[in-house]
């Protein structure tokens, strides 16, 4: 972890990766946004050949590293590093014209080394940013795969952004379900619906390019996540699930009213990394700090590895609390909060 605040660069190439357990259907949600023009100088990396892709054919068909596909869009595939992959595709940015890159996983892959290495390798830090992570759940087996893989819990309990697939094969009693089995896991990421593989680019992909750090932080800093003033010191309920004991998967939000000391707030921040990283799946959120109240810092942490912090120039609305959103594994609330106080009470 890096205590030092920054701003991020506008010229860095914005990052999705898209992530789902088997049969979840993102490479078909993939193949039809890419149809769209605005994705023609989209860079998309598959991190394992021989899979189905965009263009199977095409892609076993060539031996080449970087494979231009009909649609404008550049195909490559993880041969090796994911860092050597994105060094490669920078260095042919300008000719190619690339703008965006998308990083599809593979369905039993867990998404955490991939995020590590876009959030704090500083060879890819420099040229490219971590944008959104797109989860894609499969409405049919959605609740159980939760149950019966770890790792398609993590994805969605990592997820920016969920998107439910198949959603033609259930009834209303079952989408219900899955929408709030998936809202217990993750209160961070809005529930968006596919049909039949179609989906808005702008609900996966808002604000990509646009560089302005508050903008970013008000999509994810809406009032659905966050206690309103008149009932802020009331915990947060979530709906449980046959299975989300097992998981021990929670999440839930933390609130402070008054500034804090960014010295005090780093500190704990190391402290709670350092000691249950692994159990840390996400932490997201902004803070009023008392050394810069007008400028609030955005924290963003998977397990053990935060991004740079970022200072934004301007609060992203009127509400000035700071505001922290934990997806943990075995690490109760109460535990984070009682941490926390103790830091705060140091003189």
């Amino acid at each position: 972890m890096n205590g030092n605040s920054d701003v991020v660069r506008d010229s860095t190439i914005p990052v999705t990766v898209l992530t789902g357990f088997l049969g979840s259907g993102k490479t078909t949600m993939l193949a039809k946004l890419l149809r769209s023009p605005r994705f023609a100088h989209t860079a998309v990396i598959i991190n394992e050949f021989g899979e189905v892709g965009l263009d199977h054919e095409l892609l076993e068909q060539s031996r080449e590293e970087l494979v231009l596909l009909a649609n404008g869009c550049v195909c490559c595939t993880v041969r090796g590093d994911l860092v050597a992959t994105l060094e490669k595709l920078h260095e042919q940015h300008v000719l190619l014209g690339i703008d965006r890159v998308v990083v599809e996983t593979t369905g039993l892959a867990d998404p955490a080394p991939i995020l590590h290495t876009l959030m704090a390798d500083p060879r890819v830090t420099a040229k490219f940013r971590l944008e959104h992570l797109v989860t894609s759940v499969d409405a049919y087996n959605g609740l159980r795969t939760l149950d019966a893989h770890p790792v398609a819990l993590k994805q969605a309990a990592v997820a920016d952004r969920i998107v439910l697939t198949k959603v033609d094969l259930v009834d209303a009693f079952t989408l219900k379900n899955i929408k709030e089995r998936l809202k217990s896991i993750n209160k961070i990421a809005p529930i968006h619906v596919a049909q039949q593989g179609e989906i808005d680019p702008d609900l996966l992909f808002l604000n990509e390019s646009s560089g302005r750090e508050h903008v970013k932080a008000a999509s994810w800093l809406g009032d659905q996540y966050w206690f309103h003033h008149e009932d802020r010191h009331h915990r947060v309920h979530t709906h449980h699930h046959a299975g989300e004991h097992d998981s021990g998967i929670r999440s839930y939000s933390i609130v402070r009213d008054e500034p804090v000391s960014w010295q005090r707030f780093a500190t704990w921040l190391e402290l709670i990394s350092s000691m249950r990283g692994d159990d840390l799946l996400r932490v997201k959120g902004i803070v009023n700090v008392l050394e810069h109240p007008d400028q609030p810092i955005v924290v963003h942490g998977v397990q053990h590895v935060f991004h740079p912090y970022r200072t934004l120039e301007k609060w992203p609305g009127k509400d000035r609390r700071t505001r922290l959103v934990f997806i943990t594994r075995n690490i109760d609330r109460e535990d984070i909060e009682t941490t926390l106080q103790v830091f705060e009470s140091k003189k």
